[in-house]
């Protein structure tokens, strides 16, 4: 019973270890499955993030690709505009390079001919000193024949004949030479004038004094009168133009001489009649309104010519003074047209003489700077623009060329003559001035019989357009004290008798000269 019980407990016992046993190894086998599981998620979630790194890794590199890429040709375009912008440059210095050429083998050819007439000349000089060596020695022997002379006084007298034959042989050279360097001189001058006129296609219109503003209906006309002439006086006298309404059917006229006067008020009346409100009170309100812009209309037209010409740093009142040109006009002639255009003529002019070409085309801009503000200020339109060029912070070249272009100071550079050209080529063009020839011709022989009519007067010449009249006076029958007291008068009786713009400079000449004759 015992042994039985023993061995029932010894086989429960191996059972049970047995079911330990493989219990414990189902549970490691169990382990080992999850650590195995455990570490393929691991794996796999390694792997994932690593794909989704790599990924994101691509997209970055893809997009700094991109915006390199992007950057590279940026700077590559600007890089090509650079270039494009240096071609350019090049190009015209190219250009301007091959008109120095062109010029300097004209001067070549030029100087080549001169050294062949001079060498032909020296040859010439040359066989004449040989016969006058020949003729000196034979008047040598001769005079130490027939004369008490030593061989040394013989000497110093044949010396002092030959040495006048010389200097009166020189002389007539040089004058030849002077003649012709004269004529060469004028010839390149008509060139290049000519040059600059057919190159200049500009195109004129003579400005009006009179404005037409057109109406919607006649209606429209009573109310611009309004009651008892009411608004049609505040209109006249806010904006100091004449409104004339006459039987012409939907119109109504606008007369001044003043450009921007009437411009103010053709733009206040189309404002007035379109918002169909037309009292005292609303006429005020719109003329000042209208004045506004047009300060800034003002300032843009001179803008506007500023960056045509392709002047720069540019002192911005003078930019206005230059739109106010744009309402202003000489002979019918716009002055800030004529400026654009004098402007041109001088910048193909100075570029055929070799001279700074964006200087010249400043100066033909600004000559007539003076003229925005001739009526407020005393003095000629050169002479005020001069001074508001060197107040401004124009260089001396510039003020100097403004002052000097009607003659009144003396020119201190060749852009200050190009000037007095440009000038009277722009405003001497058919249609260009609005005179008359008959009406220019009368007033010059006015000037003229005015002073001739004085005693004293010898001669009397109107020059520069009219612009000043030379009077010259027999010295025996005018002193100086009396020339002065003459110019007062004449200066008198053409402020009476004559109508004029601007101001005429009246210059009496008197000098005594010695002359003699020899034959």
């Amino acid at each position: 019973m015992s042994q039985s019980f023993l061995i029932v407990q010894i086989m429960i016992g191996a059972v049970l270890f047995l079911i330990g046993y493989f219990a414990r190894r189902f549970l490691a086998e169990r382990k080992i499955q999850s650590a195995e599981k455990k570490v393929r998620d691991l794996l796999e979630e390694g792997e994932r993030k690593n794909e989704t790194i790599l990924k994101e890794a691509e997209r970055e590199a893809q997009r700094l690709l991109y915006q390199s890429r992007e950057n590279f040709e940026k700077e590559t375009e600007e890089r090509r505009q650079e270039l494009l912008t240096l071609e350019k440059r090049v190009l015209q210095r190219e250009e301007n390079i091959d008109r120095k050429v062109e010029i300097l083998d004209k001067k070549e050819k030029e100087l080549t001919e001169n050294e062949k007439v001079f060498s032909q000349k020296a040859s010439v000089l040359h066989k004449r000193n040989q016969e006058l060596d020949t003729l000196i020695s034979e008047e040598k022997s001769r005079l130490s024949r027939i004369s008490s002379l030593s061989p040394e006084e013989a000497k110093a007298i044949l010396l002092e004949r030959m040495e006048g034959d010389l200097s009166q042989e020189g002389q007539l050279l040089i004058q030849k030479m002077e003649e012709r360097v004269k004529e060469e001189s004028d010839s390149k001058a008509k060139r290049v004038l000519a040059l600059a006129i057919g190159r200049c296609a500009a195109e004129y219109t003579a400005e009006s004094t009179i404005t037409v503003v057109n109406l919607p209906n006649d209606e429209m006309k009573g109310r611009i009168i309004g009651k008892e002439g009411r608004n049609i006086r505040a209109l006249e006298a806010l904006t100091g133009v004449d409104v004339v309404i006459d039987d012409t059917p939907e119109s109504v006229v606008l007369s001044s001489f003043d450009m921007l006067r009437r411009e103010v008020a053709r733009l206040a009346l189309e404002r007035l009649i379109v918002d169909g409100r037309i009292h005292p009170a609303r006429i005020e309100e719109v003329v000042v309104r209208v004045k506004q812009e047009m300060d800034e209309k003002i300032k843009q037209e001179g803008e506007q010519a500023i960056l045509e010409i392709g002047c720069q740093n540019v002192h911005p009142e003078i930019t206005k003074l230059l739109g106010r040109l744009r309402y202003r006009t000489s002979y019918s002639q716009n002055v800030l047209v004529h400026l654009k255009e004098v402007a041109h003529l001088m910048g193909v002019m100075a570029a055929e003489l070799g001279e700074d070409y964006h200087l010249a085309r400043r100066i033909g801009l600004l000559h007539d700077l003076g003229k925005a503000v001739s009526q407020e200020v005393e003095g000629t339109h050169a002479i005020i623009g001069g001074s508001l060029a060197r107040k401004f912070g124009e260089s001396e070249i510039v003020a100097n060329a403004i002052e000097a272009h009607h003659g009144e100071i003396d020119p201190k550079s060749t852009l200050a003559i190009l000037i007095q050209a440009g000038d009277a080529i722009s405003a001497s063009r058919p249609g260009a001035r609005g005179e008359t020839l008959e009406a220019y011709i009368r007033r010059l022989q006015q000037l003229e019989s005015i002073a001739n009519s004085f005693k004293g007067v010898e001669r009397s010449f109107a020059i520069q357009a009219g612009r000043e009249i030379r009077i010259i006076v027999n010295p025996e029958q005018v002193n100086d004290l009396e020339a002065i007291a003459l110019a007062r008068d004449i200066r008198k009786r053409v402020e009476g008798e004559i109508e004029f713009p601007g101001q005429i400079k009246v210059t009496v000449v008197r000098e005594t000269r010695a002359v003699e004759f020899a034959k």
